[in-house]
């Protein structure tokens, strides 16, 4: 019983207290009601971000990036392993086409629709076309170049994706205590322009900008 009058009785002076002091009872509710964030440092962001992709993204709060940076991950990863093992299959190929060795024949397979009789001078040497085998040589080797540049250029790109997603992180927590509220508007007004005889008047549209 005693302790229920005291805790009344506290009570009754902490509301006393803040109606002496309105300005600070108000506070106090806009505080409960509007936590306030601190800004994100982007410096951290920076060095989160080139440690691990995506992390910088998790410190800024922008999950719904995290997919997208390993997505172009992943879709870049699939193009270096696509293009190398390409790469790999024409230079064998080129190599296997070009020795003496009538067992080393993994282009054939690779030139389907063409017959080895008409191109091929180690195991059809009687019958074989100098300008198809030719032909086939150039083939070969152009394969190997096309799939060289776009390795190396898929290799590049995931350089850009990494450097890009670092860039996106600093850019985020620096954007991050920016006042886009409703205090600041852009309205477009009609401004009046005096002709030069002094009679007519004209009409410009300005971009207005309060705060």
């Amino acid at each position: 019983m005693t302790f229920a009058v005291i805790a009344r009785i506290n009570i009754t002076a902490v509301m006393v207290f803040l109606l002496q002091f309105p300005g600070l009872a108000q506070d106090t509710v806009a505080l409960r009601q509007k936590p306030v964030r601190l800004p994100k440092e982007p410096h951290r962001a920076t060095m989160l971000a080139a440690a691990l992709p995506g992390m910088g993204q998790v410190y800024n709060r922008k999950y719904w990036k995290i997919p997208v940076v390993y997505a172009g991950f992943a879709g870049l990863g699939y193009g270096v392993w696509f293009n190398s093992s390409n790469h790999i299959r024409f230079t064998r190929a080129y190599q296997d086409f070009t020795d003496l060795i009538p067992e080393t024949d993994s282009y054939i397979s690779m030139l389907s629709g063409w017959d080895p009789v008409s191109y091929d001078p180690v195991l059809h040497p009687e019958t074989h076309n100098a300008s198809e085998a030719q032909y086939i040589r150039e083939r070969l080797l152009s394969g190997i170049d096309y799939y060289k540049k776009y390795r190396d250029l898929s290799y590049i790109g995931i350089a850009a994706w990494y450097l890009l997603s670092i860039l996106d992180a600093n850019v985020d927590a620096s954007l991050s205590d920016y006042d886009i509220g409703d205090g600041i508007n852009l309205s477009l007004q009609p401004s009046p322009m005096p002709v030069w005889n002094g009679n007519l008047v004209a009409f410009n549209i300005r971009l207005v900008k309060t705060f």
